[in-house]
């Protein structure tokens, strides 16, 4: 396996799918001559010439508009948002028409629209450039929606993503992007909808998903020197949502910590925690809680802005809690 960074992951999923599959191609503000925002798409204009990587204007709705047509008309766009927040401008595209085309017209037509978006803080682009809106959109039926936390997930789930026949919101994180970890050299896919237990451990389950999966893996191993044994659970996709392996794990350990860079009000952490209230009420030892982004716009300051996001001193403490021993 070659370690290589989150970026490059991506880069890589799209160059070979796009080499796959004539029907691929890319679009987006400054994907073609400028490589993208975040460098994903440099050298790709060279590689598959201005036709499958095409520069647009700054208009997400004609964006996602114009790939959801594309993709009803056989091809299967990749239509790429500098920030998942001017998705807010594509609302309808994303899901209003692309999710529920295949629905309402009794399955004759598929959508095999792949929109990639960044988003989370952590960068200092203040309080309408860093929101972590992806709960929004994983509230929608028929519209799948992929968050990577490693190298390995982002180019496996991008491929699948791809290739599904169904709209798929593929959000990466930022922070993420220099990220190392190992990929095959071979062709591979990440399921859409399966969990990843990113480390095993018996005394309490940590759920978490993006770079917050990242952060809990940091608590874990600083738990781990205090002989706390932390399971991880990376959720991978909010939709289609893995409660089975959720359910497995917290099985196993009694306690359970939900760790989201998102608002907690009406939040991922939320549904986690009320499915297993739902469905494994019996395991309960300790009352779940919840890790979460602070509920105010994020603040340009850095300083403020790192306080408003869960770090790992947070999940640590969380877990003392649950275990009863804060």
């Amino acid at each position: 396996m070659a370690v290589i960074t989150y970026r490059e992951a991506i880069r890589q999923a799209i160059s070979e799918e796009m080499e796959r599959d004539p029907k691929v191609f890319i679009m987006g503000e400054e994907v073609g001559i400028w490589g993208g925002t975040y460098a994903i798409t440099k050298g790709l204009m060279d590689q598959f010439g201005d036709k499958r990587v095409r520069d647009t204007p700054i208009s997400e709705a004609a964006i996602v508009g114009g790939a959801t047509g594309a993709a009803l008309a056989g091809l299967r766009p990749i239509a790429e948002l500098m920030t998942i927040n001017f998705g807010l401008v594509a609302m309808d595209a994303i899901v209003n028409e692309a999710p529920k085309y295949h629905y309402m017209f009794g399955g004759q037509m598929t959508v095999p629209l792949t929109i990639r978006a960044v988003g989370g803080g952590g960068r200092q682009l203040a309080a309408t450039h860093s929101q972590t809106l992806d709960v929004i959109f994983a509230y929608f039926p028929g519209l799948k929606v992929v968050l990577p936390a490693t190298p390995y997930d982002a180019k496996g789930l991008l491929k699948a993503a791809i290739r599904d026949d169904n709209p798929v919101l593929y959000i990466e994180h930022s922070l993420l992007y220099p990220h190392k970890g190992e990929v095959p050299d071979e062709d591979y896919l990440v399921p859409l909808g399966k969990a990843n237990v990113m480390r095993q451990g018996s005394d309490v389950t940590i759920v978490s998903y993006s770079r917050m999966a990242q952060i809990s893996l940091e608590a874990a191993e600083a738990l781990s020197q205090e002989g706390i044994e932390a399971e991880i659970v990376d959720l991978r996709s909010l939709r289609p949502l893995d409660m089975e392996t959720v359910l497995d794990s917290f099985r196993k350990t009694f306690r359970c910590v939900i760790v989201e860079e998102g608002w907690k009000s009406y939040g991922v952490g939320a549904e986690i925690s009320t499915r297993i209230y739902e469905e494994a009420f019996d395991y309960i030892d300790a009352p779940i809680k919840r890790v979460a982004g602070a509920e105010v716009p994020m603040p340009y300051a850095r300083n403020l802005e790192q306080l408003a996001i869960p770090s790992k001193d947070d999940v640590i403490q969380a877990v003392h809690e649950v275990l009863g021993i804060a």
